[in-house]
C-alpha cells in the first residue's frame, strides 16, 4: 500500500444533519443546501458528476454543469450523440453527485432521465456565449478525431456559415434527471457521517430515513 496515498485523510467537523431540522420535501432540502453552497462561495457550485451506464450495466462518469432544477428534476445540456447521450438512449437511469467541499457536504441523486422540451433547449442555447453556440456545431462530441486542427477548421466553417444567427443543432439539447432518491451526506468526525435518504413514494411524496455511514 502506498502510505503517501493511504495516509491522506481529513476529519469533518463543521456541521451536522438532524432529522428534526430537515425539510419534508427533498427538493426543498436541496434548495436549503444549494443556497448554503452559494453563500459559501464554492467554486463551480453547479459542477456535478453524471453517472450513466450501458444497457448491460457498464458504468461511466464525468463532470457536467447543473443549469436548472425544480420539482420535476435536475437539468443539464449536452450533445445527444455524445458518449453519455448514447448511454442514456440505451439506459435512461442515471445518477448525479454534488460535492461541496467548503460545507463538507455531498448530495447523491438517482432517477430516470428524459430530454427537456425543444423550447427549454432553445431558451438555454440562446443564452450561451456565441463561441459556445458555434462550438456545439463544431465538435462531434466523443467521436475520435485526427487532431485539434479539425475542431479549429469546423469553428471557422460554422462561424462563417452562421454570421447572422446561430440555430441550435438538432443533436444538442437538455436532459432532466427526475429524482427517485436523493441522499444528503454531511461529513462528521471519526467517519460517523450523517446520511439522510429521501425516497419518492408511489403517491409522489418523499420518505426520509437515516442511513448508517
Amino acid at each position: 500500500m502506498n502510505e503517501n496515498i493511504a495516509g491522506i485523510r481529513k476529519d469533518y467537523s463543521l456541521l451536522s444533519l438532524d432529522e428534526a431540522n430537515i425539510a419534508a420535501n427533498a427538493i426543498e432540502q436541496f434548495t436549503r443546501w444549494w443556497n448554503d453552497a452559494l453563500q459559501s462561495e464554492t467554486e463551480e457550485v453547479n459542477a456535478m458528476t453524471l453517472s450513466t451506464a450501458t444497457k448491460d450495466g457498464k458504468p461511466s462518469a464525468r463532470i457536467v454543469l447543473l443549469k436548472d432544477y425544480d420539482e420535476k428534476g435536475f437539468v443539464f445540456f449536452t450533445n445527444y450523440k455524445s458518449h453519455k447521450g448514447r448511454e442514456l438512449a440505451e439506459n435512461p437511469y442515471a445518477a448525479l453527485t454534488f460535492f461541496w467541499k467548503k460545507m463538507e457536504r455531498q448530495v447523491r441523486i438517482e432517477g430516470m432521465t428524459d430530454k427537456v422540451s425543444d423550447a427549454e433547449s432553445n431558451a438555454y442555447f440562446i443564452s450561451r456565449p456565441e463561441g459556445s453556440r458555434i462550438g456545439a456545431w463544431a465538435s462531434p462530441q466523443s467521436a475520435i478525431i485526427e487532431n485539434r486542427a479539425i475542431l479549429e477548421s469546423n469553428m471557422a466553417h460554422y462561424t462563417n456559415e452562421f454570421k447572422n444567427s446561430i440555430p441550435r443543432p438538432p443533436h444538442w439539447g437538455g436532459y432532466r434527471v427526475m429524482p427517485l432518491k436523493i441522499e444528503f451526506w454531511q461529513g462528521r468526525s471519526n467517519r460517523l457521517h450523517d446520511r439522510i435518504l429521501y425516497t419518492k413514494t408511489n403517491e409522489g411524496s418523499w420518505k426520509a430515513e437515516r442511513l448508517a455511514p
